[in-house]
């Protein structure tokens, strides 16, 4: 038997506490929620946007961006109950596989402050990911909806593998803000990076 699923999908919120008032009014008539990171502005502010988003309902599966950790998001989110934290691991949730892996990658030129791990790590923590039905991811795969204002590449290659070798059926980046909203396939699977005001995707699930 085949469910079609409705997923509110969104990142890069950076303290938006309007656009998190709207990811709540947009949750009601969906089945989960995907945040892929970027709730903080370097480590500062996270529950500007959290304590919102704390009223949401639906199965959420979260990821950390680069502007704060996997530690930071989990203490957060912690009062946020329909909420999993994802970083290196997978779950599944009534029947919808999830893995994730946040941060970003590539190593961004943004310095200390900024969450990032290097292409090896990436590979490492992509690694467990197998024939999931989302991957959630705060950085996109190269190549792919990751163009920056300057019309560069900025995605990465470890990511694009596991995409490619996996081929979940949707992707949910963030990350490079001049691609928001933007979606391309690679293979069976669609990739979006979902930006802060909230993109609704549908997906067929076997149950």
């Amino acid at each position: 038997m085949t469910a079609n699923l409705k997923i509110l999908c969104f990142s890069d919120l950076h303290r938006n506490q309007d656009s998190a008032r709207q990811l709540v009014r947009m949750a009601d008539d969906v089945d989960f929620v995907v945040g892929a990171g970027d709730f903080a502005n370097r480590h500062e502010g996270l529950a500007d946007t959290l304590d919102i988003l704390a009223a949401i309902d639906r199965p959420a599966v979260l990821v950390p961006g680069n502007g704060e950790t996997v530690d930071e998001l989990a203490a957060a989110a912690a009062s946020w109950k329909s909420a999993r934290v994802l970083h290196g691991n997978g779950c599944e949730i009534d029947g919808v596989s999830f893995w994730g892996v946040g941060g970003g990658i590539p190593v961004t030129p943004f310095g200390d402050w900024s969450y990032d791990f290097d292409e090896d790590q990436a590979a490492e923590m992509l690694g467990g990911c197998g024939k999931v039905d989302i991957l959630v991811v705060h950085s996109p795969p190269l190549g792919i909806v990751d163009h920056d204002s300057a019309g560069k590449v900025r995605g990465s290659a470890s990511i694009l593998d596991c995409v490619q070798r996996n081929q979940p059926k949707l992707v949910v980046c963030g990350h490079i803000h001049s691609s928001w909203t933007r979606r391309e396939t690679v293979g069976p699977s669609t990739v979006l990076n979902a930006g802060p005001g909230g993109i609704t995707m549908q997906i067929d699930v076997e149950s």
